[in-house]
């Protein structure tokens, strides 16, 4: 009997489109502007038929043009050692020596502090981040110090990691890097409700000086990163006042403290309460959408105390509301500039496109709430990156299926100077087309919810296809980009098209992006993978308007809370999900990281049971195979081997790959995942064999 198989061309065109390699069949999607002495000059390397060429932009005159020495430009641009913070004056960097920090400049070198110890490491993140393996893959100890500098650069704000008596957890290290025997590896990592975890005991440090000043206020606890990468503290802007967020372990409250870097005193200025999620913005990983204006005599404050993201201004000294600024059915997501002498406030909004909600807009608005306009008044999506010294601003327009035009803009929305335009031709040329933004109703037949639908390559609306519905479920960051740019999940799920399948995302509710009661779907609700439903939902009404979607082969793919998803929904959703692909899992929540319980909310045990994948592993039906890496610092493998101890107790099938020295990611073993997930898709949804012998080039 002759065996049916994928043509190699299908694997071929797939592994072209995955991210490490597509910028290949995209030329002008990407400008990342490296600044010029400060200004709103820029350079960076453009690319043209003949190849990558640096050109210089100057707005102010209005030209692109070809750098005259290029290869000055970049060794100007080298930088340093990744693990030195240089100064703003560039004559000092900080940098770790063991446990403590160090100063270099001016030919010497010095220790600012000297009772670093293992417990209590100044400068650093939890350990999963602090010495993760994907750091030691790129041939890095440790992370770089959290530490920000003053604007004058004489001091640095840090913190002092206490982590005595946080819990230890454990990993094998099978076949180390250097020969010999498996390797324990160990890690201090909180479960959540554990007593202990991370703190951070903030600490202002005068270079020049020497003098350490501790902040006289209770620590920080840090579930998840440090909060000064989180942006969560900064300097004032004339070097005067330390500023930072602070949200208990319980919940229901944000707070804005000032620490007096001069006596290490702490007051706080502004506390907002509230009955669910009270935020500094919906997208953590953006950073917090607060600001000190007025001297430090006024704070710009994001609330969602009516529903949506907006901003209100509070004085410093007490925390009284001096009035609304913004206000709609739309939410703010970044502050981009503050204009004081015009009392006026730049930022970026989603919601104001009646096209789609996610799409961001450049707005502004007096200080006082009047003048409301919207600065690129337009359908588009505004990806912004505002100059140093704030005159300009770069801004790349695209959607999902618009290619990004990349220019630059004055604060009136005048175009100054066009800098790139995006060339797809390649990439159209591989099969690819662009994913169809649909939008269908919620598992509730009210909420309206969106997402991409990909054709599959060398699309026949006579055929039917297997439909794989690619997930990323976390309460913050959307999986579906409004840019032309899918993501970091987005290449995978162009890939995947070309393999022959159709291909689904779906920012169900409980994800971020939109109102405060669509984000609250997800509040204390970790089992509904932020609107699990919505995507069975979402299937059956895209189906009805494209009968070429198989939806009696559907599978599920995802990665980490994709992972979680993906069990989830085979174990929810039987008869719609019959095939799954679940790597690096959050398979249980009681056993994970602190930061990932507290996305839903202050931690309860009995909430993470009911989302416990272990717990509902009985109920899992149809073909699963479960991916880990060995040697997972964020997401331990012990989360998936939980759950392979259930099934095999329910006499379940399935497939298992443990990557020994792996990482969460995978990093040098993308390759080989992707090809073993490829080939038990084709075979489980497909119903065909993978091409005979095909390997995936390693990546780098």
């Amino acid at each position: 009997m002759q065996t049916t198989r994928l043509d190699a061309s299908a694997y071929r065109t797939a592994e072209q489109l995955l991210r490490h390699n597509r910028a290949t069949l995209v030329r002008g999607d990407t400008v990342t502007p490296q600044w010029i002495d400060g200004g709103a000059r820029f350079w960076y390397p453009a690319d043209t038929p003949d190849g990558r060429q640096l050109v210089i932009v100057d707005p102010a005159a209005r030209t692109v043009e070809p750098a005259p020495d290029p290869a000055a430009l970049v060794a100007g641009a080298a930088g340093g050692n990744p693990l030195e913070i240089p100064s703003p004056d560039g004559r000092f960097v900080v940098f770790r020596r063991g446990y403590d920090l160090w100063a270099r400049g001016e030919g010497r070198e010095w220790p600012l502090t000297s009772d670093g110890d293992a417990d209590h490491d100044y400068g650093a993140s939890p350990d999963y981040f602090m010495y993760s393996i994907a750091l030691t893959r790129l041939g890095l100890p440790h992370a770089p110090p959290a530490v920000v500098w003053s604007p004058d650069s004489t001091r640095v704000l840090t913190h002092r990691t206490n982590q005595e008596g946080v819990r230890r957890t454990y990993s094998v290290e099978s076949m180390p890097a250097d020969g010999g025997a498996p390797r324990l590896r160990d890690k201090r990592s909180a479960f959540p409700g554990d007593d202990r975890m991370q703190l951070a005991e903030f600490v202002v440090l005068d270079v020049t000086a020497g003098t350490v000043l501790r902040a006289e206020a209770e620590p920080v606890e840090m579930p998840a990163m440090s909060p000064i990468f989180l942006k969560l503290a900064w300097w004032a802007e004339d070097g005067s006042a330390v500023y930072y967020l602070r949200s208990p372990r319980e919940g229901h409250a944000l707070s804005l403290h000032r620490l007096d870097p001069d006596t290490g005193e702490v007051r706080t200025v502004l506390t907002e309460t509230g009955d669910t999620r009270v935020e500094a913005g919906q997208q953590p990983l953006l950073g917090p959408v607060v600001r000190i204006i007025a001297g430090g005599d006024e704070v710009l404050w994001y609330s969602q105390r009516d529903g949506w993201g907006h901003l209100y201004r509070h004085g410093t000294r007490a925390g009284e509301p001096l009035g609304r600024v913004t206000s709609g059915q739309w939410a703010v997501q970044r502050i981009l500039r503050v204009d004081e002498d015009r009392r006026m406030v730049y930022f970026l909004a989603a919601g104001l496109v009646a096209a789609d909600p996610y799409r961001r807009s450049v707005c502004r608005v007096g200080l006082d709430g009047t003048g409301f306009a919207m600065v690129t008044d337009d359908d588009l999506d505004h990806v912004v990156t505002v100059s140093p010294n704030g005159e300009y601003f770069l801004d790349s327009a695209s959607t999902t299926d618009t290619p990004p035009v990349t220019v630059v803009r004055d604060w009136a929305g005048r175009v100054l100077v066009e800098v790139a335009r995006a060339d797809v031709s390649a990439l159209a040329a591989t099969g690819w087309t662009p994913p169809e933004r649909f939008r269908v109703l919620a598992a509730d037949g009210e909420t309206e919810v969106y997402g991409l639908l990909y054709r599959p390559h060398g699309f026949d609306p006579a055929r039917r296809y297997p439909v794989i519905d690619h997930a990323y479920p976390i309460p913050m960051m959307t999986r579906v980009s409004p840019s032309f740019d899918p993501g970091w999940h987005g290449y995978d799920a162009e890939a995947l098209a070309a393999l022959g399948f159709a291909v689904i995302a779906v920012d169900g509710r409980g994800t971020p992006g939109r109102d405060r009661a669509f984000h609250d779907a997800s509040y204390q609700r970790m089992a509904d993978a932020c609107g699990l439903a919505d995507h069975v939902a979402a299937l059956t009404q895209l189906a009805a308007a494209h009968p070429w979607l198989d939806t009696d082969q559907v599978g599920m793919l995802g990665i980490s809370a994709g992972g979680f998803a993906t069990v989830r929904a085979m174990a929810d959703y039987p008869d719609v999900f019959t095939v799954g692909v679940a790597q690096s899992g959050l398979h249980d929540f009681r056993y994970g990281d602190p930061g990932s319980a507290q996305m839903y909310g202050p931690y309860d045990e009995r909430v993470a049971a009911l989302a416990s994948n272990v717990d509902a592993a009985g109920k899992v039906v149809g073909k699963l195979l479960l991916v880990h890496g060995g040697l997972d610092d964020q997401v331990s493998p012990d989360l998936t081997l939980r759950l392979v101890e259930r099934l095999v107790a329910e006499d379940k099938d399935f497939e298992l790959l443990i990557v020994p020295g792996a990482e969460h990611v995978y990093l040098g073993y993308e390759h080989y995942v992707n090809r073993r997930t490829w080939d038990f898709l084709v075979r489980a949804l497909l119903g065909v064999e993978p091409p005979a012998g095909y390997r995936l080039t390693p990546v780098g």
